[in-house]
């Protein structure tokens, strides 16, 4: 069985990683300060279902990507990536465990941009991205360099090799994705969003044969809006996942993102703020969607659509948390 999952932000990511401990059939590999995770501390031992022979691919977003510092910074495909490598920080779900900030306070020294912060460590990452780039590599290339370096079993692919910005059109103006996000801190209302130059740019030919060849195509619970949209929205990438037999978790609980800005956007553009909501955005291509107990009543609403519903606890406070769920939407939507 192959499965491919579209990931993007935090939520993504932790996702992607129950997929991945569950999925993969292979020990953790452990490189430096990599994942520690073994099976039984991940839950996994003694479970109602164990999966072997799968393998896992993650599709991730690369709308929010941008230029900083003269750096490419890729937060959504690093999020994922560090999160599978077991090096993600515990408590903000972004960014390096550990992490120290030096350099950017001497930057803050010198008068510098500081507003997207750089950690030390971090930032060996976006050194390395970039200067490959530069030498004329592909993102896919880079990404899975970093990735075998970091001992992340799973296969992590950027949805395009091109850059397709997110742009939030507001009530102060167009702005990037992360100067809404992080400068301005979601407070602009938002009135339209788009995805820049995603007419030109294409899905990577290896994300694209990935989803040709899954037996299941899963949408992590990421914004709607600005994570899953931008990887549907490229090429034929959308029908050709109409095709699959597809899973999807939502984002939302009670109404609320766990983490982020989803439920503000939704509201904002005149959608309803719920899982309800959330279906709809997908209803063209799931065949199945996961909900939180506390929207179990948006059930028979949602089933509606044509669409298959389970009722679980959607909350993933810990690794444990993570892979519970991930096996009760693959035991679902296999069952």
């Amino acid at each position: 069985m192959r499965v491919v999952a579209l990931a993007g932000g935090v939520g993504g990511a932790k996702f992607a990683d129950g997929l991945a401990q569950i999925l993969d059939p292979r020990p953790p590999q452990t490189a430096g300060e990599g994942r520690r995770h073994t099976q039984e501390h991940a839950g996994i031992r003694g479970g109602s279902r164990r999966f072997v022979n799968h393998s896992l691919t993650v599709v991730v977003n690369i709308g929010d990507d941008f230029e900083h510092l003269g750096l490419r910074i890729c937060p959504d495909l690093d999020t994922v990536t560090y999160t599978l490598a077991g090096l993600a920080h515990p408590e903000t779900g972004w960014g390096l465990a550990g992490e120290t900030w030096h350099a950017i306070e001497m930057l803050d020294r010198y008068g510098g941009a500081t507003w997207f912060r750089l950690g030390d460590h971090d930032l060996g990452m976006h050194l390395f991205r970039t200067g490959e780039l530069k030498q004329g590599r592909r993102l896919t290339e880079v990404v899975a360099q970093a990735c075998s370096r970091l001992g992340v079993a799973a296969r992590v692919l950027p949805a395009s090799d091109a850059p397709v910005p997110t742009m939030m059109e507001t009530d102060q103006g167009t702005l990037a994705f992360q100067e809404y996000f992080v400068q301005r801190r979601c407070a602009p209302v938002v009135r339209r969003i788009r995805f820049e130059g995603v007419e030109a740019a294409q899905p990577t030919a290896e994300a694209l044969a990935a989803i040709d060849d899954a037996d299941l195509v899963v949408l992590c619970p990421s914004n709607p809006l600005v994570s899953i949209n931008p990887i549907l929205a490229l090429g034929d990438l959308r029908e050709r996942v109409k095709r699959r037999r597809v899973i999807g978790v939502s984002p939302l609980i009670g109404g609320q993102a766990v983490k982020g800005p989803a439920a503000k956007m939704l509201r904002e553009l005149g959608y309803e703020s719920s899982s309800l909501s959330v279906a709809r955005q997908y209803a063209d291509v799931l065949d199945m969607f996961v909900i939180d107990t506390v929207d179990a009543e948006q059930r028979e609403s949602i089933e509606a659509l044509g669409i298959r519903v389970w009722v679980t606890d959607t909350l993933m406070k810990a690794v444990e948390d993570r892979v519970r769920l991930a096996r009760e939407a693959i035991g679902f939507a296999v069952g």
